[in-house]
């Protein structure tokens, strides 16, 4: 698992919109111990165990585009943020004007060829996350479920620099950023759902956690179950809607 500032080609930053995002906090904070701190006029940055690891934003905001659902949108580090915008639409994706955050970074908003969106980040004052993994409530793995796994698996591949890795025996890839695991592509069954970025969270342990999600309002969309050789996770959607997934790794 992750631990300090991440490397280019790693995921560095969640950012999640939300309605009702007052009610979202205390969601949040109950099911996996996140903790504020607040932007003025913007939102809030979400901290694990007292570090950064994204920021949580009303889908009302002025800058939201129309029709946009509840997510947890999700950030790739790069070292030039125009170049990746430019590489992404020459193979095949979209990507929007690249920008500056104040003097934290300079972004873009990308989408695959597939449809999956997804933000890559050239830090300068801003170098994203360095929170452990390992903590409760702290992003520890992404995947792209998607509607054509290969074509996935080339754009990321040639985008990043990814290693595609297929696993033995399953309908299941795994991409590495300079030999480590960063990432997954699951294929949406049938076309079942929109091709997307999906954000997991370590918890200590799943069952407990989706009964207390349930608890408190959400519905638990997978439910817990275990995965051989890695540890227990479930799906769970909050009640404003946005859609996550939590697993407890073996020890």
């Amino acid at each position: 698992m992750s631990t300090g500032t991440r490397p280019i080609g790693d995921f560095c930053w969640i950012n999640m919109l939300t309605p009702q995002p007052a009610a979202a906090r205390e969601f949040f904070a109950r099911v996996l111990g996140w903790t504020y701190v607040e932007m003025p006029g913007m939102g809030h940055r979400v901290q694990v165990g007292g570090r950064d690891i994204g920021g949580l934003f009303d889908l009302d905001g002025p800058a939201t585009p129309p029709g946009t659902p509840p997510l947890i949108g999700v950030m790739v580090k790069v070292a030039n943020a125009d170049d990746a915008a430019a590489h992404v639409t020459s193979l095949g994706g979209h990507a929007r004007d690249p920008f500056d955050i104040m003097d934290q970074g300079r972004m873009a908003v990308c989408r695959d060829p597939n449809g999956a969106e997804f933000d890559v980040w050239e830090p300068k004052k801003g170098q994203g996350t360095d929170a452990d993994s390992a903590l409760h409530g702290a992003p520890c793995w992404f995947e792209t479920m998607t509607s054509d796994a290969p074509r996935a698996a080339r754009f990321y591949s040639a985008l990043f620099g990814w290693t595609a890795e297929p696993m033995p025996r399953q309908n299941y890839t795994v991409f590495r950023n300079a030999g480590q695991p960063v990432a997954g592509i699951l294929p949406a069954a049938n076309g079942a759902l929109r091709p997307h970025w999906a954000a997991y969270f370590t918890v200590r342990n799943a069952d407990e956690t989706a009964a207390l999600a349930a608890a408190a309002g959400a519905t638990v969309c997978v439910a817990p179950q275990h995965i051989p050789g890695v540890g227990r996770f479930a799906g769970i959607t909050s009640p404003q809607g946005v859609t996550f997934y939590v697993i407890a790794y073996e020890r």
